[in-house]
């Protein structure tokens, strides 16, 4: 039996913390927080709740695995999941709406057809084709496999080129692929919007970014019954169970090593704490920036994703029901100076004070360098706000009152105010998170900031490679 040492409460932390302790490992969680979820967090005033970091979950069959994995009780028993359909409505610049269904292509193309014209739909097929090829090759090694010790194969770009005449012609960002491939400034747009949910920029994004959208099209999306922050508690819960111990309150400030490998780590209290494995699940540059892991050794300093971007998040208490045909995801798409927002409305008694009132979160993805005061912030939830009154009827009107999440909020709460995204091939491997070993024997890296990046799902699945690592040692390859 190994004792182990996890640094932070996240869902990827959490998710490796319950495989090692059924494993028969002691693991125990420090969390320099009040609380674990990590990004998953909740916002609740006057009888109003709000998720504050995901509002989604797709892939939930990473989660199914870890419950089976973990205990008798499956994840359905655990938490209510329900498929989103529509599942999301898409709201353009010239006002043109179009509500896409759930993991239905055909519903997809008949819809897209119906709302952009006849060939709208076909071409957003033909798009997720090729979309497929490229999930098809990058699948395995980049969400069921550990990073590989030469990446250089995932540097390459995996969506194919399109042909012209007998030529191919090659795209290497994933706006080019709108704009050459989609020829529609909508079908353009609603590709954008799926980039700049994960974090990416799509004029800087590279083409495999195609696969976002696949994913979320072919896997669908399901929302957690009392919001995503109910699958924090019962991943916490699955891990107290297994006799994990956790420790809030407890800024990890220093790795120890010894011999070339480590050994435990040391509390900011002074307090140290001998350990045979350390896991991380804080983001890798808040550890090299805080000092929490220093080497001399330079160039062993890992790499890590930066996608620039982070977001800010709009809490709306509105007086008032529901309007009969009101869907749970909207995406209004820029126009007239207004940011693309994503407006969630879910319709779950548990996030309002009573059937009077809605809890609505609004959300957009932001350059993370730009400084910011107050009341920029606040200027910019104006118009975060103006831009979702397009999606709810008498918005400015039913208000009551807002709570503003900024990217340094996010900071605070987490080490990091960027939103990591997941994995991805192509760019020349500048996408790829830090692998789940680090330079460091004995430290190991879940999460969103490791291999396979960003999102719920990928969170997960980080955990699953890293409790592998430990459990069968340096010959595991990942999932089979």
């Amino acid at each position: 039996m190994a004792r182990i040492v996890v640094i932070g409460a996240g869902l990827g932390a959490m998710a490796a913390a319950a495989r090692l302790a059924v494993a028969g490992h002691r693991v125990t969680v420090y969390e320099r927080g009040t609380t674990y979820g990590g990004a998953v967090g909740r916002f609740a005033r006057d009888g109003f709740a709000f998720d504050t970091g995901p509002g989604l979950l797709h892939l939930p069959a990473v989660y199914r695995d870890l419950f089976v994995k973990t205990g008798k009780e499956p994840l359905e028993e655990c938490v209510t999941l329900t498929q989103v359909d529509p599942a999301s409505r898409h709201v353009f610049a010239d006002d043109t709406r179009v509500d896409l269904p759930n993991a239905s292509r055909a519903g997809t193309v008949a819809a897209l057809d119906a709302a952009l014209g006849a060939g709208a739909g076909e071409r957003w097929g033909d798009f997720l084709v090729r979309a497929r090829e490229a999930w098809d090759r990058t699948r395995r090694p980049l969400l069921e496999e550990p990073l590989p010790a030469d990446p250089a194969p995932l540097a390459r770009e995996p969506y194919p080129a399109l042909k012209a005449g007998l030529l191919r012609r090659p795209t290497t960002t994933l706006a080019q692929v709108g704009a050459r491939e989609l020829r529609d400034p909508r079908l353009a747009a609603l590709l954008d919007a799926y980039a700049w949910s994960y974090g990416f920029d799509p004029a800087t994004a590279p083409a495999s970014a195609a696969v976002l959208p696949y994913m979320e099209q072919t896997f669908g999306s399901w929302y957690v019954g009392g919001g995503l922050r109910a699958l924090a508690d019962a991943v916490y819960e699955r891990c107290r169970k297994r006799r994990v111990e956790f420790v809030f309150d407890s800024p990890v400030e220093d790795v120890l090593e010894k011999d070339g490998r480590a050994v435990g780590v040391r509390l900011a209290g002074g307090e140290t704490v001998e350990a045979d494995h350390v896991v991380s699940g804080a983001p890798v540059p808040a550890l090299y920036r805080d000092h929490v892991v220093e080497w001399s050794r330079g160039d062993d300093v890992p790499h890590h994703q930066a996608t620039g971007t982070g977001r800010v998040t709009v809490c709306l208490a509105l007086r008032g029901p529901r309007e009969t045909g009101a869907v749970h995801r909207t995406v209004v798409h820029a126009t007239g100076g207004l940011p693309t927002v994503t407006v969630l409305r879910p319709d779950d008694p548990a996030l309002r004070p009573d059937a009077d009132h809605e809890s609505v979160t609004v959300t957009a993805t932001v350059p993370t360098s730009p400084e910011r005061d107050a009341a920029r912030w606040e200027a910019f939830a104006d118009r975060m706000a103006e831009a979702a009154g397009r999606a709810v009827p008498g918005l400015r009107e039913r208000l009551l009152w807002r709570h503003v999440r900024t990217p340094e909020d996010v900071r605070r709460d987490t080490g990091a105010a960027e939103v990591p995204g997941p994995a991805l091939a192509g760019a020349g491997g500048g996408l790829l998170p830090a692998g789940n070993r680090s330079p460091l024997p004995g430290l190991w890296f879940a999460g969103g900031w490791s291999h396979p990046g960003g999102g719920l799902a990928h969170a997960g699945m980080s955990g699953a490679l890293v409790a592998g690592f430990i459990v069968e040692g340096a010959d595991f390859r990942g999932s089979q």
